[in-house]
């Protein structure tokens, strides 16, 4: 659906709206109580399953422990997609779908018909607004192809329910805005908060008030500290690592100093330190004073994404002291957040809900220099490699493979059907020769996806739910654990994308009014989150939900 409410170019439909008008307010949440005024959806990008039980005895008052002490912990929840990035897994949890559903098999794809990469969030006809033209991208939430939770409260409430996100990350932001929702996002051009003509003729005055202020600015300079005494960090014998690959020249030990100009440098490199999570709560206060989510009388939505710990783990890894530090800062910002919103809204009238898109592996490098079996695939070479055995089997010049986007590698269509070849014939010779390819653990079809024609495994389900039929490639590669698959092997330092624990478990923690409290042991998925708080709120879950709600939520 691309209908939203109170957009100038498309706006509800009228039978739609008769509909929605028909079902009046918000309707009664499945627990015994009164709705809530506000859902808190506070997405944490890169942060592992484990982190906040391994750090909880340093964690202060008030942020992770506000959602452990007050509310209920599933310890197990782990991703059923085997593909695990950002976009995928922020549309997974606002939709409770995975790729075949919502649409979004990863942050980008091959559209082999048009010979040409697609951004997932890719729309010309939805210019970015609040950058020069010049400069500007298209950014729309089109392609999702899943209405997400608050897409339903909106609908349910007949538009008297608002859906407001933020993220320094345009795909987190404008994944959990959904089709109806208003969506900010950060620019490295600029060091503002900007947005799109989908939600936007211009952005509004606050917003303007807030970026003239120049926020990112004030960070020029300064320095990332530690944050507490250096004998309390687990990692501290570990600051100094040449593996770790800093941006913005600020070096691989503590402090880390900020470039001292302000301009698109200092804004690159300003979400590789915490202070990017930090400008992103700033905004948020913003937004919540202006628009006043939650205090209008029918449940609204506020969802923000925390993006700074997926940026410092690719940068130094999650076994780094940068990691440690952030997530001990992270914490802090949650506290800060949390009293805000009981400040504004109150926490006995908010669910707030914490989770996370995907977790993320070790480097490398670190790992075999300890004896375990890990690396990096080079996707240039292992495309010449696949081309030349497809050359040879098939006896033309021709040029099949001719593209990598984790996890597929995409054909070429119009060549297969010209030299008059079986494509499923050679999906399978391609398939055959990434078998050869050490680090390599498994390759699948598109032909044997679409027919059914895989096992009965935990790893087959969770490819064929990363498989999207018309975005997805010709062949899907699963590598061995801690093996990176990437297109570019040495852009990070540690990356993410895999079916294996490390990247797939994450938290899913909730608090407020109706929930019960505990830790919860049994498997979990991410998938679950959008179609339970469509229960809690008494509404229908969203259009491509597989999940199931989880009971133990209700007290």
């Amino acid at each position: 659906m691309q209908t939203k409410i109170n957009k100038r170019e498309t706006p509800m439909p009228a039978l739609l709206l008769a509909v929605a008008l028909l079902l009046g307010a918000t309707p009664a949440p499945a627990f015994a109580g009164e709705a809530p005024d506000l859902v808190l959806l506070v997405v944490v990008d890169q942060l592992r399953g484990d982190m906040p039980w391994r750090f909880r005895d340093r964690l202060g008052d008030g942020g992770f422990r506000y959602l452990m002490d007050q509310g209920i912990s599933f310890s197990n929840a782990r991703y059923r997609h085997a593909h695990t990035v950002t976009a995928a897994g922020h549309a997974t949890l606002v939709t409770g779908g995975n790729a075949p559903e919502h649409g979004i098999p990863g942050n980008e794809w091959f559209d082999s018909a048009a010979a040409k990469w697609v951004y997932c969030l890719e729309d010309e006809r939805s210019p970015e607004i609040g950058l020069p033209a010049e400069v500007a991208g298209h950014r729309s939430p089109r392609n999702l192809g899943s209405s997400t939770f608050g897409d339903e409260l909106v609908l349910a409430s007949a538009g008297r329910s608002r859906v407001f996100a933020a993220s320094i990350k345009d795909r987190a932001a404008i994944i959990m805005g959904g089709h109806f929702g208003k969506a900010f996002w950060y620019s490295e051009i600029s060091g503002r908060m900007i947005s799109s003509a989908w939600y936007f003729e211009s952005l509004p005055e606050w917003v303007q008030q807030w970026n003239s202020a120049k926020p990112a600015d004030r960070y020029a300079g300064q320095s990332w500290s530690l944050l507490r005494p250096p004998e309390s960090y687990v990692f501290i014998e570990q600051d100094d690592r040449v593996h770790e690959r800093p941006e913005g020249g600020m070096g691989r030990v503590f402090p880390h100093l900020l470039r001292n100009d302000p301009g698109q440098a200092h804004y690159e490199a300003l979400p590789y330190t915490p202070m990017g999570d930090e400008l992103t709560l700033d905004f948020i206060k913003a937004l919540v004073r202006a628009e006043q989510p939650g205090l209008r009388g029918h449940t609204d939505v506020l969802a923000v994404s925390f993006s700074v710990t997926d940026y410092v783990g690719h940068a130094f890894g999650p076994f780094s002291l940068e990691a440690e530090d952030n997530f001990l800062r992270l914490d802090r910002t949650l506290a800060d957040l949390f009293r805000f919103i009981d400040r504004e809204v109150g926490l006995e009238k908010t669910l707030v809900v914490l989770s996370s898109d995907h977790g993320g592996a070790p480097i490398p490098e670190f790992l075999t220099e300890r004896g375990l079996p890990a690396g990096r695939h080079d996707a240039p070479r292992f495309m010449l490699d696949a081309n030349d055995a497809l050359q040879k089997r098939f006896g033309t010049t021709r040029q099949l493979a001719v593209a990598f986007a984790n996890p597929s590698i995409y054909l070429d269509l119009d060549a297969v059907a010209e030299l008059g070849l079986d494509i499923a014939a050679v999906e399978q010779a391609l398939a055959g020769q990434m078998m050869k390819v050490p680090g390599i653990r498994s390759a699948y079809t598109r032909s044997d996806l679409l027919a059914g024609r895989f096992p009965d495994t935990a790893e087959a389900r969770g490819v064929l739910a990363s498989f999207h039929p018309r975005r997805s490639g010709d062949v899907l590669l699963v590598p061995e654990p801690f093996w990176y698959l990437s297109g570019d092997r040495y852009g990070s330092a540690a990356t993410h994308g895999s079916p294996y624990a490390y990247d797939a478990h994450v938290p899913l923690m909730m608090a407020g009014p109706g929930v019960g409290r505990g830790i919860v042991h049994r498997p979990v998925a991410p998938r679950d989150l959008a179609p339970t708080i469509s229960a809690y709120l008494g509404i229908a879950p969203p259009s491509g939900s597989v999940g199931a709600v989880l009971a133990e939520m209700l007290e």
